[in-house]
């Protein structure tokens, strides 16, 4: 397939970070070393064994082999620490890179991805499959390096002590090529299953550990927990089947090895009596053959891991190879921060369309507002406008330029978000809002507060700002947690915001406060598109866009369009009678 000179780049890249590097390969070749010499402890056994059946072993003799011994033992020694550490190294050094480009890779797929799949199969990507190719690095191919040198390495020295002995050994080691490729299929088979569905787990017990309280106040934490029990034991399942197809092959290689063991010692017998064999050779070739067959067991079963393993790097270079997002770098400025969408058409689900051909105009630092039935696209448009999704018809301007072509990036650049679903990270208040504008000073922070309306209840706090807020800001209420979203927005000083039912949810002090503090943030000359739950808070807009069925049906001011009697003037009417 032909690629660009850019495709070409990103491919280097993306292989760069799979490459081996000296240490791992230094780290196998010392380790097959130290196979060798391991069997080298054989021959001189052998040796000596024949001298005491010949009775010509002498003290300078013993000495000899002695330190002959001695030394090949030392050897071990140093070349397996050195190789080992020259592996692990080696290894986790890929491993590192692997993370890194990982992690880079991420902030580069497309953001629909996270909402449209599981966060499980990027969790278990960069966790479990990324330990399980360390694994294989570390591990794995050294030891098979290391045991099947040794073990052709025996079949050849018996070979040359008593040939048939040595070609049964061949034979019965060429069985592991038909155990291993009936394994491999099995791997192939149950191991992508049992991937898949470690992936669903993980995405299962981070919902269910994240929506515990939730869960708990509804009184669904028995029925979540069940779900989550479920897919447990869905894993252990495929993990159960998994063993079950793959060890009885383990387990007749294993038969038909030690089968072979009497086999020769049968065979032998007879050179034995007739005194064409001594008994020394006969005593190795009996003995040798057992040494083998367990070799042959740790063979099959690494071989088994590592080809499971690699799986674990199918998934790496699945993500690897994820599609980056579209769009150029470079810095969006545009003189007017009008909004367009014309044509605009786009679904979550195919043949279920949530926007049909929407047209509208946001009008350059006015105040829009997006008003609607639930579910009739109105956070759809939001999506849209931040480049969390792509349209698949139409197309969106800003300033009188397309976004399809500017990456997502370098449109949020230009956007403050107050969204109903308010993510904080485990920090401290502080922390949590200078993360708009990494730049900002404490002074800027604190006034971004008072603005937001809380000020007041973070200086209450023990650490004040410096209050650490728990994972997801759980020690806050949802409140305290909307202001302080407020709060960033307002630091960050974006040309275009955009309120997504920032006040759903709340209790009557907290809506107040937020009101408050959303109607300090709009006093500003912003882009502002405002979806709001209640009229009220929007019919003092500049625009109003009412949206039925992924279409807009009426636009206008708050004035003209309860004089048209539609579909804005019921909504309000029906909002008067319930707050009388």
């Amino acid at each position: 397939m032909y690629h660009t000179k850019f495709e070409r780049r990103k491919l280097m890249k993306r292989y760069d970070a799979l490459r081996k590097n000296k240490n791992f390969y230094m780290g196998i070749i010392f380790t097959v070393l130290e196979g060798l010499l391991s069997g080298c402890n054989s021959m001189v056994l052998y040796t000596i064994m024949l001298m005491l059946y010949n009775k010509s072993l002498e003290l300078p003799i013993v000495l000899t082999v002695t330190a002959i011994l001695g030394g090949i033992y030392l050897l071990r020694l140093f070349i397996y620490s050195f190789g080992y550490t020259q592996g692990q190294i080696g290894g986790a050094a890929v491993s590192k890179q692997i993370r890194l480009f990982l992690g880079d890779k991420l902030k580069k797929i497309p953001l629909s991805c996270f909402t449209q799949r599981q966060t499980g199969q990027y969790i278990n990507t960069i966790t479990s499959d990324v330990s399980n190719y360390e694994k294989i690095l570390t591990h794995k191919t050294g030891d098979l390096a290391k045991n099947i040198s040794l073990s052709f390495m025996l079949i050849i020295f018996v070979c040359f002590i008593w040939l048939p002995a040595g070609l049964i050994m061949l034979c019965t080691d060429l069985l592991l090529i038909p155990a291993v490729w009936l394994s491999f299929q099995a791997v192939k088979k149950y191991g992508n299953k049992k991937n898949k569905i470690s992936a669903e787990n993980v995405s299962s017990i981070v919902e269910y550990v994240s929506g515990i309280q939730t869960f708990r106040s509804y009184g669904i934490a028995g029925i979540k927990n069940k779900a989550v029990t479920k897919a447990m034991k869905d894993f252990s399942d495929i993990s159960y089947i998994y063993e079950a197809k793959v060890l009885p092959i383990g387990a007749i290689l294993g038969i038909l090895s030690w089968c072979s063991i009497p086999f020769i010692m049968m065979l032998g017998a007879k050179p034995v009596l007739e005194g064409n064999l001594n008994l020394v050779t006969y005593l190795m070739i009996c003995m040798l053959p057992l040494f083998l067959a367990k070799l042959e067991s740790t063979i099959f079963v690494d071989l088994t891991s590592y080809k499971n393993l690699t799986i674990s790097k199918q998934q790496i270079m699945k993500a690897f190879s994820e599609k980056e997002e579209k769009g150029r770098k470079e810095k969006f400025v545009t003189e007017s921060h009008e909004i367009i969408f014309k044509d605009v058409y786009f679904s979550y689900i195919d043949n279920e369309p949530i926007l049909k051909g929407v047209n509208f105009i946001v009008p350059d630092k006015k105040l829009t507002a997006i008003v609607g039935d639930s579910g009739s696209g109105k956070s759809t448009i939001i999506n849209l406008i931040a480049k969390y999704y792509e349209p698949q018809n139409g197309k969106i301007y800003i300033g009188g330029q397309k976004i399809d072509d500017i990456s997502a990036e370098s449109i949020l650049e230009q956007i403050s978000m107050v969204d109903q679903e308010v993510f904080l990270f485990n920090d401290t208040i502080r922390e949590n809002i200078r993360h708009a504008r990494p730049e900002a000073t404490d002074e800027e922070i604190e006034m971004a507060c008072k603005a937001a309306n809380c000020d007041d209840f973070i200086r209450k706090m023990e650490n004040g700002y410096d209050t650490l807020i728990g994972e997801n800001g759980n020690m806050l209420s949802g409140g305290e947690r909307q202001r302080i979203s407020i709060a960033r927005a307002i630091l960050k000083n974006s040309p275009i915001l955009l309120l997504d039912e920032a006040t759903a949810s709340l209790d009557i002090e907290n809506e107040l406060a937020v009101k408050q503090a959303i109607a300090n943030l709009l006093k500003a000359k912003k882009t502002v598109i405002m979806i709001a739950h209640t009229l009220s808070i929007v019919k003092s807009a500049d625009k109003i866009l009412v949206v039925s069925d992924g279409n807009i049906i009426e636009s206008g001011i708050h004035d003209e369009l309860l004089e048209k009697h539609g579909k804005y003037a019921s909504m309000w009417n029906a909002e008067q009678k319930l707050s009388v």
